[in-house]
């Protein structure tokens, strides 16, 4: 939806500022800074919507220079931060959010992510349960908590809350995904399968419920199962780096090590820094006895998981 709610503005004149001696840029009216300010903000949206952060947070780094009490601002560039794993920077930017606008479900939702991020469970804990106060029907927020529940064990509860997920809206594939995703991490794997399944019934063309329920087929040895389902995901999605990895190690299991090796090859091109493609290659190659290439893989791996250098 189009957020229209700035009043509109003639371009800003000569009258609207006077020039700084010494200063190529002109001091902005109250009037002008809304309104460039509001711009900045709405183009650094854009950018999020295209995963280029760095250049959304310029954005809203001048947009919050300009006009510093506007919470969208601080909380989408908090945002942004977060995405990018500058877990630190978000906390800071999701507080003032929160200063500004003390019952906003979306900031408490997403800095108790960053808590999670962090390992501060408890702090995620409580600013998810707050959330819930305001928004109980949020999926998202739901969805988090549910995590968070899994990465401190409470894993009955876990799948309770995504039970409640999918009461909400037992036709929204997404929703039966997300618990399949929590079996599979639980390595249980025929539960698993059977919500992916599920998901597929509602979205047949759901590229990554094809992916991950390949992936849970591989992990029970089911091969030519897995490999149709892998091969229907990339079918619909050419470069999805975590379906060609997948591929690639099942096609290993099934003996075609050179096209297992064309697949993992082009994952990492996709991703340099996916460890899981590096382990799988460096195996592959291992049992090739290609030593060296073996060696490099794993080396990267050991960098990329563990910071060896």
């Amino acid at each position: 939806m189009i957020r229209m709610t700035d009043i509109q503005l003639d371009s800003p004149s000569m009258s609207e500022g006077i020039f700084q001696e010494h200063d190529e840029r002109p001091v902005l009216s109250e009037a002008a800074a809304q309104s460039r300010a509001s711009v900045l903000r709405s183009r650094a949206e854009s950018y999020i919507g295209l995963s280029r952060h760095d250049a959304a947070i310029a954005d809203l780094t001048e947009s919050i220079a300009l006009v510093p009490d506007n919470a969208r601002s601080w909380r989408l560039r908090g945002e942004s931060h977060r995405v990018i794993e500058r877990y630190e920077a978000a906390l800071s930017d999701f507080d003032e959010a929160l200063r500004l606008e003390p019952d906003s479900a979306y900031s408490l939702g997403s800095r108790g992510q960053a808590y999670a991020a962090l390992g501060r469970m408890e702090e995620a804990m409580a600013d998810f349960e707050h959330a819930l106060t305001l928004a109980p029907e949020s999926l998202w927020i739901l969805e988090a908590r549910a995590d968070a529940l899994a990465d401190l064990d409470r894993v009955d509860e876990a799948l309770a809350e995504h039970a409640k997920i999918i009461a909400l809206d037992e036709d929204l594939a997404y929703s039966w995904l997300a618990r399949g995703d929590l079996y599979q991490r639980l390595q249980l794997y025929p539960e698993a399968i059977a919500d992916y399944t599920r998901a597929l019934e509602l979205d047949p063309v759901y590229v990554r419920a094809l992916g991950r329920r390949g992936e849970a087929l591989r992990m029970i040895d089911r091969y030519e199962e897995a490999l149709a389902d892998l091969n229907q995901a990339l079918d619909l999605e050419p470069d999805n780096d975590r379906a060609l990895g997948s591929r690639g190690a099942v096609l290993s299991e099934l003996g075609d090590n050179e096209a297992a090796l064309k697949d993992l090859d082009r994952a990492v091109e996709l991703d340099e820094e996916y460890v899981w493609a590096y382990r799988v290659r460096g195996e592959i190659l291992q049992e090739l006895e290609r030593h060296e290439e073996a060696v490099a893989d794993f080396t990267r791996a050991l960098e990329l998981e563990f910071g060896d250098s």
